[in-house]
């Protein structure tokens, strides 16, 4: 039986920047070693899996694209009775996936019912061979992410060309300095071309090209192979040794007679080859006196993968995703969201993918591959699996989180809850991060008249400093010099965190400029409390860890002598501001982390103005929001509150803000604080949960009284108020951004009693030991309500 639709007009091999997803499934992580194999739509070049959950027959039912292409990959049976070759210098090949496995394809028909189509027929060559050649989706967002950060330099800006030419063909063809044919670069100056570098991979290279550069001082070469008709290619400039970017490429290439769109890019780029070397480094996993640690698996123990300094993403995701309110969101009612029309670009749907893989624990077994070696010494733990697509989605068009480097795993946290929220949450179902949501109350008292304000703000987290004590040990200074710090206790950190203290404020009821006490306490508690510890501080403008270690016990332990009891009988309620005539919010920056921003040098109206960004409580996040926002063209205006002047409100943007979830009153208040700056206003939203909003301009009778739109305050101020700890994330470096985090969960372990810790260290997973010692030096912290 034929099939009608091999010669459909939409039939087209994947371009360039096309994402296919030949991989793994978009839903689930099943893939092409599974033994069915995955389907890849011929026409958006979705991966859907064919077994039990047959995402890709669901994608056909709602999209109606009837021809896939089954891919389906076994492991190759390697016999080693032959002793290994001879390594040369140049005999640096890698094994490559042909190697170690045997592909199989099949082109079938959904509308048709037609399985294994000839593959000769119609369209299918051009398409089908397309697919396999093209970049996987995960390969070609870790090459985006890794680009980005190439610039160009002097040299590409400046290029000053030799008079033109036309460069013959057979020219191209190989090295005119030896015979090699690939790794050929083309010097963007005078036109020679000279071969590579030896590089990962096997590829050959006898610097031709560098002494080319060596000789003339012409700095900027281009690699041939790695040119696309899309104007992308590797540029190398010698005089800064490093890879940089010519925004002016088709034009210098032009000069030498080489039409750009005709090309086509027929190596690996050097950010390809050395993606492919960074994924095969591996991390130790033996304890002190080198015993390597037990592997566990089982539903809620599988690993993930490192995508390329990824574990920051890992361990927060690891110890999410072990909580019941997570589990019950994203795992427990998987047919209440309809299904999507682009489930790789859909988070809801990539959320449900990870929690499926996480905690089904048909994915914890043991990496086939290691066990099947024959002489491998190594401990069999899991291949893990690549949320490629998820990290695509939560870093996509974030300055830091979409690219390679390193990352903050608690910013990380702030930004998917953020992104958590903005989703839509199909009804009966909630938001989860509503359970990390609680009330801190703030009290002032003028010292002079003690009168008292109270206000409240909703916040998802702790940020708690940890106070930092060096050890005096005179003359015996270890041989590295590191200071020492003496261990303080987790009570010690809240004791400080919600500790009286005294700031500048000019009382609106009796005019003292003596100041005022302030204090901050919860009004209410969250379920789950999310805590992170600031060990860092600021040397020479860097932020550095201090490696304070902090006691935090496994038994249940109570918050209730931090409840705030608010208004008491007999205290009497400070005025509003004099000077808010409008009845507009007033805004006092609190002064403690005003002085610490002011003291790392920026100026009073850009402080203030991140202070009342960010919420008003914390210097180091006001910091954040500085650097973030140095080059808004209004940094350096005095704060705008809005309400005094008038200003009018743009309808769109009330709508905009409106589609994100937010009221029409919130929306207003939002711009006139942000000065009708869309994505300022968001932010302003987020840190202001608690505001009503604003309902003048224009709000009509139809606007519900105020009173009727107050909302219960998030979390509950029951007592007691008991918390166990439940998961951290550890981190081990120096800074930030550099490092490895890993995370520590408590888990039910088959054949054990009662709870033990569990370290996640990306794929691997294992029985934890000496967890006392990692928790002193953890990141941040998950506390449960029990």
């Amino acid at each position: 039986m034929s099939c009608t639709h091999v010669n459909a007009a939409e039939l087209r091999p994947p371009g360039p920047n096309q994402a296919v997803y030949r991989e793994d499934c978009t839903q689930c992580f099943d893939s092409i070693d599974d033994p069915t194999g995955l389907n890849v739509c011929l026409y958006c070049f979705n991966g859907g899996c064919t077994a039990e959950r047959r995402h890709a027959l669901l994608h056909y039912e709602t999209i109606k694209h009837p021809l896939v292409l089954n891919v389906k990959r076994t492991r190759k049976h390697v016999k080693r009775d032959e002793p290994p070759q001879k390594i040369t210098k140049l005999a640096i090949a890698a094994e490559t996936e042909a190697d170690r496995y045997d592909t199989q394809l099949q082109v079938n028909c959904y509308e048709c019912g037609v399985s294994d189509i000839d593959q000769a027929q119609g369209r299918l060559p051009a398409v089908v061979d397309g697919v396999m050649k093209a970049m996987t989706f995960s390969r070609q967002e870790e090459v985006k992410a890794w680009e980005q950060e190439i610039t160009p330099c002097e040299h590409t800006l400046c290029l000053q060309q030799e008079q033109s030419r036309q460069i013959a063909s057979q020219d191209l063809g190989h090295c005119s300095m030896c015979d090699l044919k690939e790794n050929l670069w083309l010097c963007l100056q005078c036109g020679k071309l000279g071969c590579g570098r030896a590089q990962f991979g096997g590829v050959g290279g006898n610097s031709h090209g560098l002494a080319h550069a060596d000789a003339t001082n012409h700095p900027v070469a281009v690699k041939l192979g790695s040119i696309t008709p899309e104007g992308t290619a590797d540029i190398y400039c010698y005089a800064c040794n490093d890879e940089r970017t010519d925004p002016e490429l088709a034009a210098h290439l032009a000069h030498w007679g080489i039409n750009i769109a005709e090309r086509e890019k027929t190596e690996k780029s050097l950010t390809e080859m050395q993606i492919e070397q960074n994924l095969r480094w591996e991390f130790s996993m033996t304890t002190e006196d080198g015993k390597e640690l037990k592997p566990v698996f089982g539903p809620g123990l599988t690993g993930l993968k490192n995508l390329g300094n990824s574990c920051y993403l890992a361990s927060i995701l690891q110890c999410l995703f072990a909580l019941p309110v997570f589990r019950e969101r994203y795992f427990s009612h998987v047919d209440l969201a309809p299904a999507a029309s682009k489930p790789a670009e859909d988070l809801e749907t990539q959320l449900r993918k990870l929690a499926d893989g996480l905690l089904s624990g048909r994915y914890s077994r043991p990496d086939s591959d290691v066990i099947a070696s024959e002489h491998s010494a190594e401990v069999p733990y899991q291949k893990g699996l690549a949320p490629a697509m998820l990290k695509h989605l939560i870093g996509r068009g974030h300055e830091e989180f979409s690219t390679m480097r390193q990352q903050d795993a608690f910013e990380l946290l702030m930004h998917l809850f953020k992104l958590i929220t903005r989703s839509s949450h199909p009804k009966p179902l909630n938001d989860p991060i509503q359970d990390f949501r609680f009330v801190m109350e703030q009290r002032l008292q003028c010292l002079t008249c003690k009168k008292v304000r109270y206000r409240t703000d909703e916040v998802e987290n702790l940020s708690i400093p940890v106070p930092a004590r060096k050890v005096s040990r005179g003359a015996e200074q270890d041989t590295e010099g590191k200071d020492e710090y003496e261990s303080v206790s987790l009570k010690e950190c809240l004791d400080t965190f919600t500790a009286e203290e005294i700031v500048e404020f000019k009382c609106p009821s009796c005019g003292s400029q003596d100041g005022v006490s302030k204090r901050s306490l919860f009004k209410t508690f969250p379920a789950v409390l999310a805590v992170n510890a600031r060990r860092f501080q600021l040397v020479n403008w860097v932020p550095t860890k201090l490696d304070i270690p902090v006691v935090v016990n496994d038994e249940p332990f109570e918050l209730d002598e931090y409840l705030s009891k608010g208004l008491q009988a007999g205290e009497e309620a400070l005025p509003e501001d004099a000077d808010d005539k409008s009845g507009a919010s007033s805004f006092t920056p609190n002064e403690a982390a005003l002085s610490q921003l002011e003291a790392m040098g920026f100026p009073r109206v850009r402080c203030e103005k991140a202070l009342h960004a960010t919420g008003n409580t914390d210097a180091e996040v006001a910091m954040n929001w500085l650097f973030e926002h140095m080059e808004d063209p209004d940094i350096d205006q005095p704060l705008d509150l809005g309400g005094s002047t008038g200003a009018s409100v743009n309808p769109e943007q009330v709508d905009m803000l409106g589609s994100m979830g937010f009221s029409a009153p919130q929306a207003r208040k939002a711009l006139k604080e942000t000065g009708g700056n869309v994505e300022r206003a968001v932010e302003w939203l987020f840190s202001h949960p608690d505001d009503q909003g604003d309902f003048g301009d224009g709000a009509g009778s139809s606007e519900e009284p105020t009173g009727a739109l107050e909302k219960p305050l998030a979390g509950s101020g029951d007592l007691p108020a008991r918390f166990q700890l439940q998961s951290i994330v550890c981190h081990k470096g120096g800074s930030i951004h550099a490092g490895h985090y890993v995370a520590f969960i408590r888990k039910e372990l088959p054949d054990e009693i009662g709870k033990s810790w569990v370290l996640f260290n990306d794929e691997k997973v294992v029985k934890a030991v000496d967890v006392d010692e990692m928790k002193k030096f953890a990141y941040v912290y998950f506390f449960r309500r029990i």
